[in-house]
């Protein structure tokens, strides 16, 4: 199995579906499994209930208890980049993750995460990821390190901040918390960006080390209440991002046919599912913070939005100089924003 693609599994796997009942019934189908899975979520966050316990609940009914999740939050044995490590070794089976943790992994890492200022919807990064074989490619360099991602879902990535942000204003002092290529980005425009660990961040922006943070857009927000101490939510988003499965691979081929299979499917399902679900999370949260937390919607001044715009091609080029599998992503991308008419 391990010679084939994981995504050509998916595929042929989604076919047979229909028969994973009669699957069930074999000898080696009755085996039990329990996998920890470290998430980079603080439990508090939305996405540990919403994505990873929905998983956990829905892998546990339709395999009638025989595959169940053990679902540790943010630290419960590790945190942010240190979760890629610790499934690769096998101290745990699975994780999630945000490819902006781990991305010297992989020439394609940037990419998996998002590159900022391109693509505007879900769909466009969910299309160049499946329909385009972003992920897919990215995964035909990372199986022989032992492990292969499955994206969670495609959402927006927007910055929160203690205060307004005037036209013409010097942003050096705007110290705000980020990850990844968004650290470039950001910086491009002028403010001082630095990394904070998930559950650091509230304490961060209410004590003053920060100004500002992102972790996802409104649902993060709302759900990390840092609208409490960050009440200016600023449009438009910087960038579509992804949050991820990571999963170590010699544990996923000594799974039972039946029970890969399933899985498998099941994760590609609510990729599609769960994004779509969590733009209207998306639209309820910011409703919520507008009407009932006195939360202020405000956009990028023009002279911001210039230095993000100049920024936003630097990255794509730098990342297209990773290596020829990047390029040819890279060409992708610029393809489709061509179709859309960003480009």
């Amino acid at each position: 199995m391990s010679s084939k693609p994981i995504r050509r599994n998916v595929l042929k796997g989604t076919l047979a579906v229909a028969a994973a009942p009669a699957i069930i019934t074999s000898a080696r189908a009755q085996a039990k499994v329990t996998w920890k899975v470290q998430s980079h979520w603080p439990k508090a966050s939305g996405s540990f209930d919403d994505s990873l316990g929905v998983l956990a609940k829905e892998l546990e009914e339709r395999t009638d208890g025989r595959f169940k999740l053990e679902t540790l939050g943010a630290g419960e044995i590790a945190k942010g980049g240190e979760i890629y490590n610790i499934v690769r070794r096998g101290v745990v089976q699975m994780g999630t993750t945000s490819p902006a943790y781990n991305l010297a992994e992989s020439e394609l890492m940037g990419m998996y995460m998002g590159i900022p200022g391109t693509l505007r919807e879900p769909w466009q990064m969910m299309h160049l990821n499946k329909n385009l074989g972003l992920e897919e490619a990215l995964n035909e360099q990372m199986r022989p390190k032992g492990v292969f991602y499955m994206a969670d879902k495609a959402y927006p990535t927007e910055l929160v901040l203690k205060k307004k942000i005037e036209p013409g204003a010097n942003l050096s002092g705007i110290k705000v918390r980020s990850a990844g290529n968004l650290l470039e980005y950001l910086k491009a425009a002028g403010f001082a960006p630095q990394q904070v660990a998930g559950p650091e961040i509230y304490q961060a922006i209410s004590t003053g080390v920060v100004d500002g943070a992102h972790w996802g857009a409104a649902i993060g927000a709302l759900s990390m209440k840092f609208w409490e101490v960050a009440p200016v939510h600023m449009k438009p988003s910087l960038l579509l991002a992804h949050d991820v499965y990571i999963v170590n691979l010699a544990a996923y081929e000594k799974l039972p046919d039946d029970l890969r299979l399933i899985f498998t499917s099941l994760v590609e399902n609510r990729y599609f599912q769960r994004s779509v679900e969590y733009q209207h999370q998306e639209a309820i949260a910011l409703n919520t913070g507008v009407t009932k937390m006195n939360v202020q919607v405000e956009t990028y001044p023009d002279d911001v939005l210039e230095r993000f715009a100049e920024a936003s091609k630097v990255i794509l080029n730098k990342e297209m100089e990773k290596g020829p599998k990047a390029r040819e992503m890279g060409e992708k991308l610029t393809s489709l924003m061509k179709d859309l008419g960003y480009a």
